[in-house]
């Protein structure tokens, strides 16, 4: 192994101007972890380099998250409850006074003992449960409760009315010939005095106002209303409200009759005129008077009785009505069995009261007031019982918590608006007090906003208590947002999801802003959102600065912490546009993410110049490593903006901020430069040179290498430097670094191969394998790694195009690292040259009388077991480089063999020539080896070609001599001129006539510049024109370019002519007058291409055929193998054969 380690690079040349690194590196003495030169101040000290790779790695894994745009999925990794929200109690209702809250208890207590109306499924319908619930709301003792009840019991029980609201009837009965109705509604309450009786025996009847019936007592005309003619429909919309006072609400009902109106009288002008008449007796007298004084004004006789036509009726009691009110579609009902009516009317009704004996109600506090005050008791008390803790209460109230505010409310008479309006107000202040749901508080106001088009507008008292309402969620909210990471954080999806469901709130009370006469926003609350968001970024660097790089400490100290808060920035801006931006974009069209970025990009990038500005004179390696990290992060955060669609084109803060980092790039990339190669150096120490596992052929430094020039790649790729020039600089210096490291790599391979015990003795050595694979994987990965080291080649590269330093350092590295291999290669398999040589001399002494087979048989063997063990040991292409180099060790011996034995017999070569083709078939493997090309290439045509004219007769060798150079062509056109000639067949003389023309371009071969040249023309092979002489041409003096215009003939058969190799052979030679005759070139036609020898010649003329321009050369190996044959031949024959042709070679001694 000695001299393996003498063996050095020998690249001679250079490539675009880029030196051998193998050559560099032997100009410089090979380093070691002990005499590599140590830094003289820094961060990192000699060593193995596992610290600072380690280190390497963490920047390079904080830098595989930053590909790209974030995605939601992967930025909320947390589903824990949310960060709580500040709360305040003093930010709730007023606090009510001990008389107050006893108003308001007696209040409720009143509204249960006076309960009316039918309750719903949910509803609790106990009067005990319902009085033992406000007991414990308002946390009365049973003595202080049992008092209070016993005082409402003797008030004065409350007025009931009946509010009525006639909406539309559908599918009525068409009564007029055009197919339509004229429909209108009668509607009054049915007193209990005037039930009407059952008439036994007779037809089932039903009260109507068109049809008589008889009562005991009179009917009053408040109690009687009537809507609007709806004219040719049967579908009327009416949508007409009436209230109806209630004399006793578990026996009244609502009697209601649809009918056809047939000419042109107002019934509600008449209705309103008759309504002025009391005391008349009968139901069917009263309403038939109304009728007949409306048609005729009043003046209408007893005989005219134009009854309009019934379509149907509704009879509902009070009792019936449902404590919530009904809005329902109602089934009209006939007034007889014998009736016909079909259709649906559509009411809404509701059950109030409208004087009440409560201190509240004589104070003027009862409804809006009173139901607001007793919502936020419920509330409180309800949400302490359920949830003490928790932010996801959806308000869900018990049920006797929903009876008792469904019956205030109903007797309140609130609409669904003011009810609406009262539980947002309530409940988002509590809100503020203790947190509720934010999906409750977007459905209360959803369900605020369903109501407030279609109901009147509130009462200005009740409006100004919304907009302060509005303006105090929206307060609290904006603080909420001016703290943003800290109650939402974007790694916590139930926090988003909060956020999300506050923005649409805030987004609800901008609907409601145009429908305010008292407008609650000064502003237009998404300005006032990018305010707060604006403020909340400033607030948020600053107690980060503050934390992580304070700016009273040296800079030094700083950079540590500034490189975090970057990072920290760089993560936020994540957040913001993977999380929030999406978010406050989508609800409130506030751009969340360009005004955040743009803010803290700005903030950073000022810090960061003051730093650099401040370090820049006091560089060392430890500032230098903690510049370059905060770089990457600058950088990081430039490349993020630059990938965002739809960004405005102004200029960030950050551009330019490379600038003052070069300094400390360059001095960082130096430390890598020796960090790789203490890292390898002490990859190599512990290596073992033993496969890592059973899957892998390399060993344990080969992969610690790869990875560290892939780490090396990776970095340049995060470093991306912007500036061109720049960028060339540092990639050309890395790249060598890199290339330096890696044939650095291969000497300590060298080295520790050279040590290792056992491999001098071993045929095939494992140790030798493991490194040709250690060799071969460096190589690809160095090759990669400097592939991606490519750098913006500025207005002149083109994309995908390696710039051409950076391609000449692959080149020459490649080329070092295979000759390398090719090294190891040579050694390796020189172990197995005196075998193989055994096994061929094996072959050659073997008898003739034995099968090919047989005498071939060992060294196959041999070669099946060494390929076997190499197979196992070595990768792909490292099995290929030394198949061919054992290939090529095979083919010398057989040549070397064949060059040691004369005179043998045929046998001989055909016993090698079956060698030959078997080893063929055994490295080809059926395509799973070495490729037929390279097999039969090189030293395989030379012995093939030998084995072939070695069994060939002394005269066919002469003949293959002739047919391989008709077979020749020249390699460089015009090196050696050319000859122009014409040849053809006289077949009446028998004769061939042969005519030398001129040539042109001849080498000079005389001290002039010039030569002497003159034509040989002469038959061949000699056997074949055994009396033929050659004749010659004149001499023509100094001249390239000579004009011959000479006739020769040969007087031969045309049979002759028509043989295997004959040709007319051209030599032109260069006249010396004072020694030997120069060779100038030579030429050969084949005489079957002739005319009058392939082709009968037309008519008579003997100078047929067209001048014809002949390339000159000199002879080429395979002219000289068969030369080479003949002059191992004895017979005469050959002998002279060789002795003519030995004259002419003299002459070719001069190669010019």
């Amino acid at each position: 192994m000695s001299t393996l380690l003498e063996i050095k690079s020998s690249v001679l040349r250079q490539v675009q101007v880029c030196p051998s690194f193998r050559r560099r590196t032997e100009q410089e003495p090979v380093s070691t972890s002990a005499d590599l030169q140590e830094p003289a101040t820094g961060a990192w000290k000699p060593g193995d380099g596992v610290e600072f790779f380690a280190h390497m790695r963490l920047i390079l894994k904080k830098g595989e998250g930053r590909q790209g745009l974030p995605c939601p999925e992967v930025l909320l990794r947390s589903g824990s409850p949310a960060p709580a929200e500040p709360v305040d109690p003093n930010r709730g209702l007023r606090a009510l006074t001990q008389e107050e809250v006893e108003m308001l208890y007696e209040e409720a207590l009143y509204t249960v003992l006076h309960r009316a109306g039918t309750m719903g499924p949910d509803q609790v319908d106990d009067e005990e449960a319902l009085l033992a619930y406000l007991q414990q709301v308002f946390g009365t003792n049973p003595e202080e409760h049992a008092e209070a009840i016993e005082r409402v019991k003797k008030a004065k029980a409350p007025t009931y009315a009946l509010k009525v609201s006639v909406m539309r009837a559908k599918n009525l009965l068409a009564k007029d010939p055009n197919g339509f109705s004229d429909p209108y509604c009668m509607l009054g309450i049915l007193p209990a005095s005037g039930t009407p009786r059952e008439q036994s025996g007779q037809k089932e009847q039903r009260f109507s106002f068109r049809k008589g019936s008889k009562r005991s007592g009179p009917l009053p005309a408040k109690c009687i209303q009537v809507t609007e003619v709806k004219s040719s429909t049967l579908n009327p919309v009416w949508k007409e409200h009436f209230l109806f006072e209630i004399e006793d609400v578990s026996t009244d009902q609502l009697h209601l009759d649809i009918w056809d109106h047939d000419d042109d009288v107002s019934l509600a002008e008449a209705c309103r005129k008759l309504n002025e008449v009391i005391g008349l007796k009968g139901m069917s007298r009263y309403f038939k008077q109304i009728v007949k004084s409306a048609r005729a004004n009043g003046t209408a006789g007893p005989t005219e009785d134009h009854t309009d036509d019934f379509l149907g009726c509704l009879n509902i009691p009070v009792r019936e009505v449902p404590v919530a009110g009904a809005d329902r579609w109602f089934k009209l009902e006939p007034r007889s069995s014998a009736s016909r009516v079909q259709g649906d009317c559509h009411l809404v009704l509701r059950l109030i009261t409208t004087q009440r004996d409560t201190s509240m109600s004589q104070r003027g506090r009862f409804g809006f007031l009173s139901y607001l005050l007793l919502l936020s008791r419920v509330l409180r008390f309800e949400h302490r019982v359920e949830e003490p803790n928790s932010s996801s209460w959806h308000g869900e109230l018990s049920g006797p918590g929903t009876t008792v505010l469904c019956l205030h409310g109903a007797q309140s008479n609130l609409s669904p608006l003011q009810l609406a309006v009262l539980h947002w107000q309530v409940s988002s202040r509590h809100h503020q007090t203790r947190t509720l749901d934010y999906g409750y508080l977007l459905g209360l106001l959803e369900d605020m906003q369903a109501h407030w088009e279609e109901a009147p507008l509130l009462p200005q008292e009740q409006e100004e208590s919304l907009a302060d309402s509005f303006s105090a969620f929206s307060e609290f909210g904006l603080r909420l947002l001016r703290q943003l990471r800290d109650y939402f954080p974007a790694t916590n999806s139930t926090a988003v999801y909060r956020l999300e469901l506050l923005l649409k709130c805030l987004d609800k009370l901008q609907l409601f802003q145009p429908s305010f006469e008292i407008c609650p926003f000064e502003t237009e609350l998404n300005m006032d959102i990018a305010a707060a968001l604006k403020r909340g970024n400033r607030e948020w660097y600053d107690r980060l600065l503050s934390a992580k790089s304070p700016r009273e400490q040296p800079g030094a100290q700083r950079l540590a912490g500034l490189v975090e808060l970057a990072d920290i920035i760089y993560e936020d801006l994540q957040a913001c546009y993977g999380i929030y931006a999406s978010l406050f974009h989508g609800i409130l069209k506030v751009d969340f993410f360009t005004l955040t970025f743009r803010q803290l990009e700005r903030l950073v990038a000022e810090e960061a110049w003051v730093l650099t500005e401040e370090l820049s004179p006091k560089m060392t390696l430890q500032v230098a490593s903690g510049l370059f990290e905060l770089y990457l992060t600058l950088a990081d955060i430039q490349h993020f903006w630059s990938c965002i669609p739809g960004r405005d084109g102004r200029s960030l803060a950050l551009a330019g901020i490379h600038a003052p980092f070069l300094p400390a790039v360059k001095l960082w990339l130096q430390v890598l430069r020796d960090q790789a190669k203490w890292r390898l150096q002490g990859a190599v120490d512990v290596d073992t040179l033993e496969p890592v596992d059973v899957s892998s052929k390399h060993s344990s430094s080969a992969a610690t290498a790869s990875l560290c020039f892939s780490h090396i790649q990776e970095l340049w790729v995060r470093l991306a430097w912007p500036d061109p020039a720049q960028a060339q600089g540092l990639g050309t210096q890395l790249s060598q670094d890199m290339c330096e490291a890696a044939l650095f790599y291969t000497d300590l391979l060298r080295k520790k191969v050279d040590v290792q015990p056992g491999a001098a003795g071993e045929a095939v050595s494992e140790p030798l394998c493991v490194v040709l694979n250690n060799v071969e994987l460096v190589r690809r990965a160095s090759v990669q790694a400097l592939r991606g080291l490519a750098w913006p080649a500025g207005t002149v590269g083109l994309e995908g195009v390696l710039p051409r330093p950076l391609l000449s350092c692959i080149q020459v590295l490649e080329e070092d690292l295979r000759r390398e291999a090719h090294t190891v290669t040579a050694h390796l398999t020189s172990k197995m040259v005196a075998d193989t040589q055994k096994y061929v001399q094996h072959i050659s002494l073997s008898p003739d009388s034995i099968q090919h087979g047989e005498a071939v048989a060992p060294l196959m063997k041999y070669l099946d077991e060494k390929l076997a063990l190499l197979n196992a040991s070595l990768v792909k292409e490292n099995l290929s480089r030394v198949l061919e180099a054992l290939w090529e060790l095979l083919l010398q011996a057989i040549l070397q063999a064949l060059g040691a034995h004369s005179d043998v017999s045929a046998d001989f070569y055909g016993r090698f020539h079956f060698t030959l083709e078997a080893l063929v078939s055994f490295f080809h493997a059926e395509g799973q080896g070495l490729p037929l090309e390279s097999l039969r290439d090189g030293s395989y045509k030379r012995l093939e070609e030998e084995l072939r004219l070695h069994r060939c007769s002394t005269r066919e060798c002469i003949e293959h001599f002739y047919l391989d150079k008709l077979k020749q062509r020249s390699l460089e056109q015009n090196r050696f001129g050319r000859l122009s000639v014409r040849c053809h067949y006289e077949a009446a003389e028998q004769r061939l006539a042969v005519e030398v023309l001129h040539a042109a371009d001849l080498l000079p071969l005389d001290a002039n510049g010039l030569s002497d040249p003159f034509v040989i023309v002469e038959l061949g092979p000699p056997h074949l024109f055994p009396l033929v002489r050659s004749q010659r041409t004149q001499v023509k003096a100094r001249t390239l370019h000579p004009v011959f215009d000479e006739l020769f003939h040969f007087s031969v058969p045309a049979e002759a002519c028509r043989r295997r190799g004959a040709c007319v052979l051209f030599t032109v030679m260069d006249h010396d007058w004072l020694s030997t005759n120069d060779f100038a070139g030579e030429a050969a036609l084949s005489l079957g291409s002739v005319s009058g020898i392939s082709r009968p010649q037309v008519g008579g003329s003997t100078r047929a055929g067209q001048p014809i321009t002949l390339q000159l050369r000199r002879p080429r190996a395979q002219v000289r193998s068969a030369l080479r044959m003949l002059e191992g031949r004895t017979n005469k024959e050959a002998q002279e054969f060789v002795k003519k042709l030995k004259e002419l070679e003299k002459c070719m001694e001069a190669d010019p």
